[in-house]
């Protein structure tokens, strides 16, 4: 059968997004044939437009989406034509009516989470968990400092991390970001525009420093999520809004204070499907319980990915992208 999805076949602008027919086959031994509710946009997205992250080209994009289960292939016990089902996983192709997915790779959707819901919280969420569960395990009483407090996982992080009972300083972009931080968790909020981040943090914990900074952004907060830091703190670089961080020799780590850095992945957090299943289930169970709200803030057709990109990269959003087939 043929539907359309966006393709890149070079990388390149938010113009390198083409709406086209594809050819989509059966599902094969462990796959399942899924019709597209609703496709989660996430920087990762961009990366791969972009070639920040090389990819086989020409692909269609997208990691992450709700789906309805149309056929199921050899080998496929688990699920039923008819079942909700959501995810966030390679290979690459959500940005499509219809496609062939590893089975494995599935989580069930309940019922209380809506598709569009279900499209913007798998990648940004589950990222949270292990952010915030397991990266570094944060306790009630502790003070976190998390960038771009404003945007999709940033808005899920400063509410779970309320939850948990933790201070939070979240940092944004101008007053209507900082608002929207605010309601959504943040104790305190640092216009990085205008504001010396690692003074404000140091300000706000008597000179301590935090044990943990989360860092989207990248090049341009880099030296400031250092500085926030205590001594033997922990710098989680997640992600790179603004470019990649720039090369430094070891040693700056000791000398700010003996403090540690990781750059994890959700991938390396969820390849065992048993931790994909739990990842899912502590987020399900905070949105189910309304201690995290998912805001899905911009929607747009399928067909207009490079729009919706584009708004992204220009950071024009907050919260979630959704893009509707």
């Amino acid at each position: 059968m043929r539907c359309h999805a966006i393709r890149i076949h070079a990388p390149g602008a938010a113009e390198a997004l083409r709406w086209e027919a594809v050819e989509v086959g059966e599902p094969g031994r462990g796959e399942v044939l899924l019709r597209q509710t609703a496709v989660g946009v996430n920087f990762i997205d961009i990366y791969h437009r972009s070639g920040l992250y090389p990819v086989p080209l020409p692909t269609v994009l997208g990691l992450e989406a709700a789906a309805v289960v149309e056929r199921v292939g050899p080998e496929v016990e688990a699920w039923q034509p008819g079942d909700r089902v959501a995810y966030a996983a390679a290979p690459l192709g959500a940005y499509a009516e219809w496609r062939v997915f590893p089975a494995e790779r599935l989580v069930k959707v309940p019922d209380a989470i809506d598709d569009r819901q279900a499209a913007g919280m798998m990648l940004q969420g589950m990222t949270v968990e292990y952010l915030i569960h397991r990266t570094f395990r944060v306790e009630a009483g502790q003070t976190v400092l998390f960038h771009a407090a404003a945007g999709g996982v940033g808005l899920i992080a400063c509410q779970w991390l309320k939850h948990l009972g933790a201070t939070v300083i979240g940092t944004a972009g101008g007053p209507e970001k900082m608002a929207i931080a605010r309601a959504h968790g943040c104790d305190h909020v640092i216009d990085y525009h205008h504001e010396d981040v690692a003074r404000r943090v140091h300000e706000l914990t008597g000179g301590a420093g935090v044990p943990v900074v989360y860092d989207g952004v990248g090049r341009d907060t880099f030296a400031a999520s250092l500085d926030s830091l205590a001594r033997r703190g922990l710098l989680v670089s997640f992600g790179n809004a603004s470019g990649p961080v720039p090369a430094f020799e070891p040693a700056l780590l000791s000398a700010k204070g003996s403090l540690y850095l990781t750059r994890p992945t959700l991938v390396d957090y969820t390849a065992a499907r048993a931790d994909l299943l739990a990842s899912a289930a502590a987020l399900f169970a905070v949105v189910e319980r309304g201690a995290v709200r998912i805001p899905i803030t911009q929607t747009y057709p399928l067909r207009e990915a490079a729009r919706a990109q584009r708004e992204i990269e220009a950071r024009r959003t907050t919260g979630t992208t959704v893009l509707l087939p």
